[in-house]
């Protein structure tokens, strides 16, 4: 079959194509125009410093000297700076405090005092954090230390802060004295004022020749809860006279640990009048270490044992004690067990209980064949209590049975059991043998 086609003609096909072409033209043209009306730029700060170094020449050891540096916001928004680090003790900012805002157009003076302790030459790096455009902007620091005429003392460090420190604590720091002047001095008081602080290590009088040094501790031992200031003073012939050491410290109390027991409740179940059973717990502290010191009960059947006294239990970690039930009539016997730390509360307790029983006028005599295995050593015998099926086995005999026969003597009346045996030689123990079970003890 020949193929077919079909064409619609329309006269106004391409005056439509060319308006098209024409409105695409004119819209791109347009929105070239709207974009580059619209292109700001957004407002930024910029910092600069009027120098970018500073020289304090020379200073005399253990005195001061302030320079300052202005700080300028080049930009056209408002700037803050956030902190300033010095990368050496020996200088120190001054000024502004920090943070600190700078308008757009404005300055800041930045002041930087330089306090050498010795002789020699000391050098530094402002590191200047901003939001500016140029966010850590840095400034070089030098300067001489010289000797002073005459004596004179400086200590390293000027200045002592103890942070926190336990109530009942000390903490102790050193501090270093130096003759940095050209003569000798002579040391005639040192002391320290403040609660809590004290020196060691220094004996007056005491001379120092020029560029000796010494050393003493100062020790810091809050009396109660507070921040305390306080002063090392020391008096001398040097040309001052009266050098001060600034301290400071907090006393802090310390969050007393917890002590728990498990199990709340220790059941010692049924013991034999005249003997002895055992069941184990555990104490726990949490918070802070605990010491416990003592441990006892008020019922003397019970006794506690396992844990050597005084003992500390590090926070998070556990220690563990046996319990001994001795009852020596039958019937319930109940105690607490009362355990003293510097927890808080400073006690703790644990119920116990226990029940003890007649002793058994029944006994069960075993009997086996002789295993046929070689070397054989002896035999150990177990026994299950009897329900409605064999519980779980525990071996009954304290030591390796050399004969194949076994009295037990350790039912109790009006009880059902299993019982079985296995054979003992140097390769190891051996399976149950065939079990005896529901073997009934009469009541009475």
């Amino acid at each position: 079959m020949p193929s077919a086609t079909a064409r619609v003609n329309s006269p106004h096909l391409g005056k439509a194509v060319s308006t098209f072409l024409l409105l695409l033209s004119l819209a791109f043209w347009c929105g070239c125009q709207g974009v580059s009306a619209g292109n700001t730029t957004p407002p930024i700060g910029d910092l600069s410093l009027a120098q970018w170094s500073l020289n304090f020449g020379s200073v005399t050891a253990g005195s001061s000297e302030t320079l300052s540096v202005a700080a300028n916001n080049t930009g056209n928004a408002t700037i803050t700076i956030s902190s300033a680090t010095i990368s050496s003790k020996y200088f120190s900012l001054t000024s502004p405090s920090l943070p600190a805002t700078i308008a757009a157009g404005q300055s800041a003076t930045l002041g930087i005092k330089f306090t050498p302790n010795a002789a020699g030459t000391f050098t530094a790096t402002v590191s200047i954090t901003s939001d500016a455009s140029n966010a850590q902007t840095n400034l070089t620091l030098s300067g001489t230390g010289v000797a002073a005429a005459g004596g004179q003392l400086s200590a390293n460090p000027n200045t002592k802060a103890f942070g926190n420190v336990p109530v009942g604590t000390t903490q102790s720091q050193t501090v270093t004295l130096t003759n940095t002047g050209t003569s000798s001095v002579d040391i005639s008081q040192a002391g320290a004022s403040g609660v809590g602080f004290k020196i060691s290590g220094i004996t007056t009088p005491l001379t120092l020749n020029a560029s000796q040094s010494t050393t003493f501790t100062i020790a810091f031992s809050p009396q109660s809860a507070g921040t305390v200031t306080g002063n090392v003073t020391i008096i001398s012939d040097a040309s001052n006279a009266n050098l001060t050491i600034p301290l400071s410290g907090t006393g802090t109390t310390a969050t007393p640990g917890q002590l728990t027991v498990t199990p709340t409740t220790l059941p010692l179940g049924n013991v034999v009048d005249g003997t002895s059973g055992t069941a184990s717990g555990s104490l726990t502290a949490s918070g802070a270490d605990v010491t416990v010191t003592a441990a006892s009960t008020n019922n003397s059947v019970f006794s506690v044992g396992g844990l050597s006294l005084p003992r500390t239990i590090p926070a998070g970690q556990s220690a563990s004690f046996t319990v001994t039930f001795s009852p020596q009539t039958s019937g319930a016997a109940s105690a607490t067990l009362t355990f003293t730390s510097n927890a808080q509360p400073a006690t703790t307790t644990e119920s116990l209980t226990g029940t003890g029983t007649p002793a058994p006028t029944h006994t069960v005599s075993l009997s086996w064949n002789a295993s046929s295995s070689s070397g054989i050593s002896g035999y150990n015998i177990y026994r299950a209590p009897y329900t409605n099926s064999c519980g779980s086995y525990g071996k009954i005999n304290t030591a390796l049975n050399t004969g194949t026969l076994y009295t037990d003597s350790g039912v109790v009346n009006g009880s059902s059991y299993c019982y079985a045996a296995t054979a003992v030689n140097s390769s190891g123990e051996s399976g149950y043998s065939n079990i005896v079970s529901n073997v009934k003890i009469p009541a009475n």
